[in-house]
């Protein structure tokens, strides 16, 4: 064994030398539908005074540490209750890990719950603050098992459940009265954190219900709304449980650059609303178009992407793969998505082009 074999072995933790990186895969050259982004730009004009924003920010001062115009703009123009606050993050995955590290108890092992399969970081941060996951199968349906999670919480008790709401990576949106059952079951205990961060294509909300509930987070990105360079999440909850999670955050986690293009962007957030609806359109479209394939399974999706099931998702990723179209292959993820797909909806011009390549992989 090297030198630096050794100090790796000594230094780092077993754990995480146990378990890969995450993966992005490399898109140049494709047609990329395996990230749920927005495809479309802003506007030339918009692009244009957006440049000057840019131009004019002191890049050699630190952030203004309150971040309190980005925040006004957040709580004004994203359905914040009054009275409530917003944390920011460097895109959700940050406020994830904030969430898990100030739970991550120092008495006890503390837990964090999910249904499985969902957002992949949501385990990985629990690992990384020193906390036990613990993961309850979805139904084969792909709805929540609520007796299970109930009897999960309450075997236990765990700090946080993650709820993805829509889920990824199947696409659908639990139901609401499922969600209320599980907060109620941690009252006392745990928080529950509603993962909101499709929801301009799904249009449900727990937000406006924050003050019904004082273990309720309600986390969201901005990048599914078109804005997924930048990386800005954000979340709000009761404010005396943002005040201690704000103690866990970095200071000066936004950069300057992003802060500008986010107001920038909220102070036009009707273009980038007006973007979501057409995604909604096409999500129809092109859910109608693969269900008309035959050996395609289409199930329901309140997000900007799209899970089916083929007869070899394997087969079918690779032959997209050739004809420089990039999905994402999920088969392998859990056992109840044996031989599914994700794509992005993307504009009508990707659609079809992913269309026609996938009806020539099922037929080749």
């Amino acid at each position: 064994m090297s030198s630096i074999d050794t100090l790796v072995n000594t230094t780092i933790r077993s754990d995480v030398r146990a378990i890969h990186g995450y993966h992005v895969a490399d898109a140049s050259g494709y047609i990329k539908l395996d990230a749920m982004e927005n495809p479309y730009h802003l506007p030339h004009h918009l692009r244009e005074e957006l440049a000057q924003r840019l131009v004019d920010v002191t890049l050699n001062r630190y952030p203004v540490a309150s971040y309190e115009t980005i925040k006004q703009r957040v709580r004004a123009k994203l359905g914040v209750p009054a009275g409530y606050d917003v944390m920011l993050g460097n895109g959700s995955d940050e406020l994830i890990s904030i969430l898990c590290t100030g739970c991550a108890l120092q008495d006890r092992r503390a837990v964090v719950l999910a249904p499985t399969p969902s957002f992949v970081m949501y385990q990985r941060s629990a690992q990384f603050a020193g906390m036990d996951y613990v993961g309850v199968p979805l139904k084969a349906d792909l709805t929540l098992d609520l007796p299970a999670m109930l009897a999960a919480i309450a075997q236990h008790k765990p700090s946080l459940v993650f709820l993805s709401y829509p889920n990824n990576p199947t696409g659908n949106l639990f139901a609401a009265d499922d969600i209320v059952a599980i907060i109620k079951a941690l009252d006392g205990f745990g928080l529950a954190v509603v993962d909101e961060a499709y929801e301009p294509f799904a249009q449900q909300t727990f937000m406006h219900r924050l003050p019904e509930f004082d273990n309720l987070v309600v986390m969201r990105t901005v990048s599914k709304l078109g804005l997924a360079g930048i990386r800005l999440g954000y979340m709000s909850a009761a404010p005396q449980l943002l005040a201690e999670f704000d103690k866990v955050r970095p200071p000066y986690n936004i950069n300057v650059l992003t802060q500008a293009a986010a107001e920038f962007a909220l102070d036009h957030v009707e273009v980038l609303n007006q973007q979501a609806t057409d995604l909604r359109a096409a999500r129809a479209d092109l859910m109608a178009a693969l269900a008309a394939m035959p050996g395609v399974q289409v199930f329901p999706s309140a997000a900007n992407f799209i899970l089916i099931r083929v007869p070899n998702s394997d087969d079918a990723y690779a032959k997209l793969l050739s004809r420089k179209v990039l999905i994402k292959n999920v088969g392998k993820m859990h056992d109840v998505l044996a031989n599914c797909l994700r794509i992005t909806v993307s504009t009508p011009e990707e659609n079809s082009a992913f269309l026609d390549a996938f009806a020539a992989s099922l037929a080749s």
